[in-house]
């Protein structure tokens, strides 16, 4: 668990956008052999390990056995993480202070990215004659902040926390009117002009253990629950066809062009189908998909957070999560917790209050474009969406143990029964 953890670490420093995190993923899996296909080109799949990226901000991995039971066994996360986009025209000179033109992406949890070093990454585009070059960047560098007002100023600033996001959450980044982003990019990595952008601020803080008992980091909702599925995944070669689908955009919908709400899986799922020569349908029936994603811990300081029996504190194991609109159903769950008790690995089930909403599931926006069982399952975690959260140190191992059995179960539907062999 250390080393697992060690890498952890690593990721969670370097994952940071969705850029930054699939490019890393993409350089782990060609470590480990696996062949990078593109959606332009006809695919050839023989037995072998393959992955594809759409728009740099998305990826499915899949493994493909020499002898094939014909179903998929798929486990979805996400790579975005809730920071800020930075808008075009970015710069801005006032009161004295040049600013970034910022919006929050996704749903931040405000006060937790302010007086904090933030970093800027993502990806930009230069432009030589008629010539357009792509580049995924990270400065690496502390760039911008986002001043709080001091409690002499403003006496309600620790009963009012009500921050305008147009007011309260814009960083500035220098003292000087002529100061430019784009040279500061373009300087820092040696190029001539940037042509365009999707560029985001970052918080900057590393990722630690706290008392060999925490994980204290930026963005451990998602890049937890993506590290466990991607080191689950990575050669888990078996009969069935293990995917690994790593999606771009969830905390803003998912409705993107690579998101889970679009038809990025179902088409990796249709070319490998049309490449084996097997039908599509009865193998989506035979299939399941899990989507493993955060979700809330008991709260130490605040019981009336919590639902009245179903929500666990960190490090309970992997969470089962049974929500009104979520993807889970008893067939799904049984399954999943059959795995977990044959293998000795702990799971709890998770539940919001009534009075709180849900969010959706990376299963559950697939689901709008294919029919699969499906389950979704987290990790409990504390501070979710701020600028440091906080997760239970033994959580990313366990859930790892769970999908690389689940990855590796055999199951079969037979007069009302699921047989496991």
């Amino acid at each position: 668990m250390d080393n697992f953890n060690k890498e952890l670490l690593e990721m969670l420093n370097n994952g940071t956008c969705s850029f930054t995190c699939i490019k890393y993923i993409k350089n782990q899996l060609l470590k480990e052999g696996y062949q990078e296909l593109r959606e332009d080109y006809k695919w050839n799949i023989t037995p072998g390990k393959y992955f594809v990226i759409r728009n740099d901000a998305s990826l499915i991995a899949f493994n493909i056995a020499k002898k094939i039971k014909e179903n998929f066994n798929i486990v979805c996360t996400h790579a975005d993480t809730p920071s800020f986009m930075i808008k075009l025209n970015p710069e801005f000179y006032e009161n004295g202070y040049l600013k970034l033109n910022v919006v929050p992406y996704g749903g931040i949890l405000n006060y937790g990215f302010m007086d904090r070093p933030l970093g800027i990454a993502g990806r930009i585009i230069t432009k030589n004659q008629d010539t357009l070059k792509k580049e995924i960047i990270d400065l690496k560098d502390d760039v911008a902040i986002i001043p709080s007002i001091a409690i002499h100023q403003k006496a309600s600033a620790n009963s009012n926390l009500n921050l305008n996001p147009e007011v309260d959450l814009i960083p500035i980044i220098s003292l000087k009117k002529n100061y430019s982003l784009k040279k500061l990019i373009a300087d820092k990595l040696n190029i001539k002009n940037i042509f365009d952008f999707d560029l985001y601020l970052y918080n900057r803080d590393e990722a630690k253990i706290i008392n060999n008992e925490f994980i204290l980091s930026p963005r451990i909702d998602n890049l937890s629950c993506t590290f466990a599925a991607f080191k689950a995944f990575l050669n888990n070669i078996n009969n069935s066809i293990n995917v690994l689908a790593v999606f771009n955009s969830e905390e803003i919908g998912s409705n993107t062009y690579e998101g889970a709400d679009s038809n990025f899986l179902i088409d990796v799922l249709k070319r490998i189908c049309g490449s084996l020569e097997i039908d599509l349908s009865p193998v989506l029936a035979n299939s399941f998909i899990i989507s493993a994603d955060n979700t809330h811990a008991k709260h130490p300081n605040h019981l009336d957070l919590a639902d009245h029996t179903n929500t666990p504190e960190l490090d309970e194991g992997v969470l089962i999560i049974k929500e009104v609109d979520g993807t889970t159903n008893s067939i799904t769950s049984s399954i999943f917790k059959t795995i977990c008790e044959n293998n000795n690995i702990p799971y709890s089930y998770y539940t919001s209050r009534n009075d709180f909403n849900t969010g959706a599931t990376q299963a559950g926006a697939s689901l709008k474009h294919l029919s699969i069982n499906s389950l979704d399952i987290g990790l409990a975690m504390l501070a979710m969406h701020s600028g440091v959260e906080l997760l239970g140190i033994k959580a990313p191992y366990t859930l790892k143990q769970a999908l690389e059995k689940f990855y590796q179960a055999s199951y079969t539907f037979k007069n009302n029964k699921i047989i496991f062999k």
